[in-house]
């Protein structure tokens, strides 16, 4: 029995290239017999997950659709008896399957999203909490909310940090509610408290018995299933020059209603795979946009909250929906006409047409916000990362047309691609693959950049006001922004008393960073007024607008761009 629910098992993942004449009655008809199915090991048990999640957000008919949502609902009945294992409990713990109904996730997270999760799940979640590892710290963060505790935690080795957090909730109450709301009140900046929060190290484990959170049961309605009926688009059907040339992808701005379930689908998509993105904890609900782009694929893109903007760069984040079964999201930061995208497809769907959806991500970042030079970091290619050596990373990215940044990585692809041209067996050993992944890739439309961003980093921009700040103002931060303040606002004629706070807050991070520019007072009139447009932008309702002024200013991008070649 066990024998044929082997082969069964092993039929169906083959199923996820089966596409075409026939295929659907035949992935119907196993996963029909395969109703029912109990399995002796946790690795048949994810297999079967993982494969019956990809067929359906990759459905064959709409009668796979309907099978596959019944066999995964009925799946978490089975967790149990795997769960008390403790080389299974690892086995689902990875977070590559992690976020299996009926499973817990148990992860430390930032104040915010914790926070926001605590409210989402309420009762699903629960702190562990670690004194004897955590309480120094406990001793100098815990007396903020609770009056007299330092009588006990200054001077005694044994404080009970429960005992009095308890009290201080109530007795009954739930004292990981009363912490995260006493936080709340602190008269402390955003950072801070953040910061006080990470400092007692909490535990939130979140059971997704029955979540509709989990991967198991993560769904979005959609009204129009797609259904494959051919094989499953591959990369080198992918031409990236064509994409970014093809007709504009038509955009829909969701209300705040809507934008802000979907950045609560991506929260959540996220955290059941131990992951944390500052454009999911920190989204603007009220800028989301949707593109349908077809093939059952939903992109959704959005920006970052006010508060929490980037000093310098734009950002944008984003979820991709397969059939509304999550299957990957991105991220993107940019400045005048360059954007680093990272591009992270979940493990499940990673046969599913990832170079046709990535296509389909970057056409909506050059529409959305007119860049034309696609940098990708060097971890997404391999860079302190295994899965991406063994995966080839590089290769992917190299044969959708990017090229490497520096020139002995280039020398070093040429001769690569050399060698797979007179012997389509070779491969690039994996040490070749280390060093290919040292620097950045490019992708740029026709000649706009011309690799003019090839050594650009904001990094080396940073290093150098810290060098700035250490020589001119005795490293004292506060003495250099206010200085460089007062000078910038000068310079430009401006009054900041008619300024927002956060206005205010953006024209003092351009001021340190443009202490590293000469010749400032010889700026036209012209050029002043769109310095001080594009500061206004970067404190305003989108961060779009803000790309799109510092894509005109000419000066200021020959500015920077001289800056950043500096020493790091």
């Amino acid at each position: 029995m066990r024998n044929r629910q082997t082969v069964r098992l092993q039929q169906l993942a083959s199923m996820k290239q089966g596409y075409g004449s026939g295929c659907a009655e035949k992935c119907e008809h196993l996963l029909a017999e395969l109703q029912g199915s109990k399995f002796a090991d946790v690795e048949s048990f994810i297999l079967f997950h993982d494969t019956l999640l990809f067929l359906r957000a990759f459905p064959q008919s709409a009668k796979v659709v309907e099978l596959t949502d019944k066999l995964l609902t009925a799946l978490e009945t089975q967790v149990a008896k795997f769960v008390d294992s403790p080389s299974a409990g690892l086995a689902f713990d990875d977070e590559s399957v992690s976020g299996i109904a009926g499973t817990t996730v148990t992860n430390t997270w930032t104040y915010e999203l914790a926070r926001w999760l605590v409210e989402r799940h309420g009762r699903a979640i629960h702190a562990e909490w670690n004194v004897e590892e955590h309480f120094r710290n406990m001793a100098t963060v815990l007396p903020n909310c609770m009056p007299l505790l330092e009588d006990d935690s200054s001077v005694e080795a044994d404080t009970p940090y429960l005992k009095w957090m308890d009290a201080a909730a109530g007795g009954d109450k739930d004292t990981l509610r009363w912490l995260l709301r006493s936080f709340q009140q602190l008269a402390v900046s955003r950072l801070d408290r953040t910061s006080l929060y990470d400092a007692l190290g909490v535990n939130l484990a979140w059971n997704l018995s029955g979540s509709s959170a989990s991967r198991t049961l993560a769904r979005r309605p959609v009204s129009q299933f797609f259904f494959h009926d051919s094989l499953l688009l591959q990369r080198k059907q992918v031409s990236l020059a064509d994409e970014m040339d093809s007709t504009p992808l038509k955009l829909r701005k969701l209300s705040q209603t809507e934008g802000g379930k979907i950045i609560d689908m991506a929260r959540d998509a996220l955290a059941v795979r131990y992951r944390e993105l500052h454009g999911s904890t920190h989204g603007d609900p009220k800028h989301v946009f949707e593109a349908n782009v077809g093939r059952g694929v939903q992109l959704f893109i959005w920006g970052l909250d006010t508060d929490w903007r980037l000093p310098v760069r734009a950002y944008y984040a984003g979820l991709t929906l397969k059939n509304g079964v999550p299957v990957n999201y991105f991220e993107a930061i940019g400045l005048f006409e360059w954007i680093e995208v990272g591009f992270n497809t979940f493990y499940a769907f990673r046969e599913g047409e990832t170079a046709w959806i990535y296509s389909k991500v970057l056409h909506l970042l050059h529409q959305l916000a007119g860049v034309t030079c696609i940098s990708v970091y060097p971890y997404q290619i391999g860079q302190d990362n295994e899965e991406a050596i063994q995966s080839g990373a590089f290769w992917f990215y190299r044969k959708l047309g990017f090229r490497p940044g520096r020139p002995d990585l280039l020398a070093i692809t040429e001769r690569e691609e050399k060698k797979i041209a007179r012997d389509p067996k070779y491969r690039t050993s994996p040490r070749t693959l280390r060093k290919l992944a040292e620097g950045h890739v490019f992708f740029e439309l026709g000649d706009s950049s011309g690799g003019r961003w090839d050594s650009f980093s904001t990094r080396t921009l940073g290093l150098a006001v810290q060098r700035k700040m250490a020589d001119e103002f005795g490293s004292d931060a506060g003495k250099m922004r206010r200085a460089t303040t007062s000078r910038l606002s000068k310079i430009m004629q401006v009054n900041l008393d008619t300024y927002t706070p956060r206005e205010q807050g953006a024209f003092g991070n351009f001021a340190v960073l443009l202490a590293l520019a000469p010749g400032l007072t010889r700026w036209t009139p012209a050029e002043k007024r769109s310095l001080l447009a594009i500061i206004r932008a970067k404190a305003g309702p989108s961060e779009t607008h803000y790309l799109q002024l510092l894509q005109r200013h000419h000066r200021l991008r020959e500015v920077l761009l001289r800056a950043s070649a500096g020493p790091s």
